[in-house]
Order: C-alpha cells, then sequence, then structure tokens
C-alpha cells in the first residue's frame, strides 16, 4: 500500500496496459505528469512492465509479476492484487486508458475489480467498440458505471452521442509535450532526404501498404527523397510489401525510437494513412517541431489538426493517387510548403500542456464537487 499523501489532495489512479512504444501509452504518461503539476495526487498503474516514457506520481507495476507462460491462474492472482490495492488507496477517480474490447473481461472489471470505484472512460479511437466492446447492452452498462468519459476528438465525441441518448461525455485533446530535438548519437538518417512514417508497423490500422503505393507513384523517389518508416509491429510483413513494390532502395525501416524529435524535425514532412485514428499524437509531435503533414482524411482526428494548405495537406483516404499527388506537391511547390512549415508551430498552440492541463483540471475539480 502506498504511503498516504496530503488529505486534502484528489486523489487519481491512472491505468494502462504499459507506458511503451505507443501514442496513447506517451499521451497517459504525460496526464500524469500534468495532473501532478496541477496538484492531484496520481498512481499509476501498468499491467505490462514496459516503460518508455517519463511519468510522474507513484507507479504500481503489475507487469512485473507476469511469468511465462502467463497462466489463467497467475492473471487472476494479479487481477487479486490489483482489487485489493484499489480498495486499499481509496483513490477519488480511476482514470481508465485500456482498450476494452473484450465484453466478458470488461463484465468481470466492472463487478469485481471496478466494484464500488468512481471511474472515468478515455476513448482514444474512433472504432469505439475498442474501449466499449462490440456489445450495446455492455457499453450502457460501462457507461452507467462511469462518473464520465473522455473522447480525445470530436469525432468521437459526434459519434458516441449518435449513438447513446444522455451519454455523459467530454472531449479532450491529447496535449503537445515540447520533444528534445538533440540529435541522437544513433541517428539512422544521415546525409538523407527523407519524409517519415511514424507509428506502430500494423497494416490493419495504419494502412502502411497505401503509403508506399502513394509514395512510389509520387516524385519522391526520383528526386532520392527516403521513405523512413520509424516503429515496431509487422516488419517482415512490411518489408515484403516494400520488396513487391520494388522500392528496397528507396525506403528505410527503422527501429522505434522513443526520442522522436530530430527524427520529425529532420523530416520534409510527415505522412499518414491510416484507416481510423483516435487523435494521433505523431501528427501533433511533427508540427510542434515546424514539419508540416500530408495525411488521409481518415476518422477521426487528422481533420481536426491539419488545416489544408496551411499546416499540411489533408486528402481522400483510401486513394493512392490522391496521397501521391500531395506528396509531390510539397517537393514541387516551394511556396506551399514554406506556407505550410511558417505555419506549424502555431497552429497547435491550443494543444500546450498548460492548455490541456487546466482543461483536465476543471474537469476533475467539477466532477468530484458533484460526488
Amino acid at each position: 500500500m502506498l504511503e498516504t499523501q496530503t488529505k486534502n489532495k484528489i486523489k487519481i489512479c491512472l491505468i494502462a496496459i504499459s507506458y511503451g512504444k505507443g501514442g496513447l501509452e506517451r499521451v497517459t504518461a504525460l496526464l500524469s505528469k500534468m495532473l501532478v503539476e496541477q496538484g492531484f495526487q496520481v498512481t499509476n498503474v501498468i499491467l505490462t512492465d514496459e516503460i518508455d516514457y517519463d511519468f510522474s506520481g507513484e507507479m504500481f507495476n503489475l507487469g512485473k509479476l507476469k511469468k511465462s507462460p502467463d497462466l489463467l491462474i497467475s492473471r487472476l492472482i494479479r487481477f487479486r492484487k490489483l482489487k485489493k490495492f484499489l480498495q486499499q488507496e481509496n483513490f477519488d477517480f480511476i482514470i481508465d486508458h485500456r482498450s476494452r474490447n473484450n465484453w466478458i473481461k470488461e463484465y468481470f472489471y466492472l463487478k469485481y475489480i471496478y466494484k464500488n470505484q468512481d471511474l472515468v472512460y478515455v476513448i482514444h479511437n474512433f472504432m469505439t467498440w475498442n474501449y466499449l466492446t462490440n456489445k450495446k447492452w455492455m457499453a450502457k452498462k460501462m457507461m452507467q458505471q462511469t462518473k464520465g468519459m473522455i473522447a480525445v476528438s470530436q469525432a468521437i465525441t459526434d459519434k458516441l452521442k449518435a449513438e447513446y441518448e444522455n451519454i455523459n461525455l467530454q472531449t479532450i485533446y491529447n496535449p503537445v509535450e515540447k520533444l528534445s530535438t538533440e540529435k541522437p548519437s544513433d541517428f539512422y538518417l544521415k546525409e538523407k532526404e527523407y519524409i517519415l512514417f511514424l507509428g506502430r508497423l500494423d497494416s490493419d490500422v495504419k494502412n502502411i501498404p497505401l503509403l508506399l503505393k502513394a509514395y512510389k507513384k509520387s516524385i519522391l523517389p526520383q528526386k532520392d527523397i527516403t521513405l523512413a518508416l520509424m516503429g515496431s509491429g509487422e516488419i517482415t510483413e512490411i518489408q515484403q510489401e516494400i520488396k513487391k513494390l520494388r522500392l528496397t532502395d528507396f525506403v528505410e525501416v527503422l527501429p522505434y525510437n522513443p526520442e522522436v524529435g530530430y527524427y520529425l524535425q529532420q523530416a520534409k514532412f510527415l505522412g499518414l494513412s491510416s484507416k481510423f485514428e483516435g487523435f494521433p499524437m505523431v501528427v501533433v509531435e511533427s508540427l510542434s517541431v515546424g514539419t508540416p503533414v500530408v495525411s488521409v482524411d481518415c476518422d477521426s482526428g487528422p481533420r481536426e489538426v491539419i488545416q489544408h494548405e496551411k499546416n499540411g495537406l489533408l486528402v481522400e483516404n483510401y486513394n493512392p493517387n490522391a496521397l501521391a499527388k500531395a506528396m509531390s506537391r510539397m517537393i514541387e511547390e516551394e511556396d506551399l510548403y514554406d506556407e505550410c512549415k511558417k505555419n506549424a508551430k502555431k497552429s497547435i498552440e491550443h494543444l500546450q500542456i498548460s492548455k490541456i492541463s487546466e482543461i483536465w483540471k476543471k474537469y476533475l475539480e467539477n466532477l468530484n464537487n458533484k460526488i
């Protein structure tokens, strides 16, 4: 049991799968720092022992208890420890950032782990079943047991409000953290002009084959501008696609590096080809270091950040020709590129940590006053 701190502080528990390798994980870790700075007492609970990002507050790392093989009895022991921990700490609010797509597991969480707890669910993706399960009756149960829900984009909020009546839901955008732009000692792209994809190498969501096809159709290979793919995931499958498109000499697949600031800053632009998103942090991070974005207009997120021909280009999704044309424009039209680069940083001023942090503070204080 963690040592009890100042009694008048609102006690917050952030629950996530891990603090490693993804935008969602980066955002949750950042939220811990924001809330601590605002005077909240914060405890982080992660279910997998993976930490790449700095966080603030206490840490309860359930992942350290995992053994191989991870048998059912081992998982049940960890669940019991989590329930006991939550009961002992008596948090004012548990803010759950996990993906919640298995209705059986979520029913277990509601009826056992989260019983008599004040919950706030965060919805990080436009495919809302990933966070409320694909059972509407279960989603309603989850909503009824929460004190509130947060959606990270307006598109997610609009979608859920159209599906459910009297839903207690608010949009709070993810903030942008000041990234270090110091050159890493192991920088992989020396003396190369390149565009960058940054994220999980997951073609089912990120649709990397679309990005590869568009890149091949664009003027970039002729201009000797490399496409750099940085992330972890389906590397073998991606490499096979690169080989099939005869792009082996033009595409670099780089290992994930949490220090992404320099890679983003040095890129000509960031490319995004996803089938769907929530509020893609990589777009905001790219703009924060002055690098424009070329993105498909997927559900949801990009259109709430990218101002077409002002800080980037937004094109029809699933259209390799449109994406290729946008890529080429960023290289051939110098005035357009300069305009987008000039506007990049100021276009996301409303997402500064100080501003989003205040929104979270007011939200949690108002929620606490209603109890």
